[in-house]
């Protein structure tokens, strides 16, 4: 004969019953969270959409929300201020470019995956739409007291990424104190170069000279080594 096995209750609710209820909103939540996600990322992405065309000063709250196909009330619950969204949104897209770069790096042939493919894979970086917006932040910052702290922080931030990522991309026994000032050299040179290709979009033709001595400089950083 088998057994029939009744779950204890608690305070008249069987446990298997609470399990089951349990489990329901758990799954409820995870999907919640998986909502909540989603909509924070349309936000953020919109907010770098916006910073690259519009500029800091175009860039309102109710356009991101707009462009997020969100509403107000869901853009204010998550980022009550322009401010926290803005930051929010670098901070979500450093770390997206960050993986991405990474990525594209592995991908990379074998012969290619040296300081010059790298640098070739972060100047492809530096010309999409997210670096223009920092950029106009940046400009904005000059003016702007409040915006200029986070401004100088998310550029800090951009430089320690690279830098981590190249030690990562090519361990070397190098003086840190060295390594870190040929990529910010390397990194005001891309900015200055991203800058000039917005203006003119390289019509006379300099950019690929400049690259060029570029990664004559990497190489003191990074001689003839094979990434992993």
């Amino acid at each position: 004969m088998i057994a029939c096995f009744v779950a204890p209750t608690v305070e008249g609710v069987s446990v298997s019953s609470r399990r089951r209820h349990g489990h329901h909103r758990h799954a409820a939540s995870r999907t919640q969270e998986e909502r909540r996600a989603e909509t924070q990322g349309r936000l953020l992405d919109a907010t770098m959409e916006c910073l690259a065309e519009l500029g800091w000063s175009g860039t309102s709250t109710t356009e991101v929300a707009r462009r997020a196909g969100v509403s107000r009330g869901a853009q204010q619950h998550h980022y009550p201020t322009k401010m926290l969204l803005v930051a929010a949104a670098l901070e979500h897209l450093l770390e997206r470019q960050r993986l991405a770069y990474e990525r594209a790096f592995a991908d990379l042939p074998d012969d290619r995956r040296n300081v010059e493919g790298a640098l070739d894979l972060l100047w492809d970086t530096f010309r999409q739409a997210p670096s223009l917006a920092l950029m106009e932040l940046a400009m904005a910052a000059r003016t702007d007291e409040t915006l200029r702290g986070l401004s100088l922080d998310i550029n800090e931030r951009v430089v320690q990424v690279i830098l981590e990522t190249f030690h990562r991309l090519f361990p070397t026994s190098l003086d840190p104190e060295a390594a870190s000032t040929v990529i910010r050299t390397l990194f005001a040179t891309l900015i200055g170069l991203t800058l000039q290709n917005a203006l003119d979009d390289d019509a006379h033709g300099h950019q690929a000279a400049v690259l060029t001595q570029l990664k004559s400089f990497a190489r003191l950083l990074i001689p003839a080594e094979t990434g992993e």
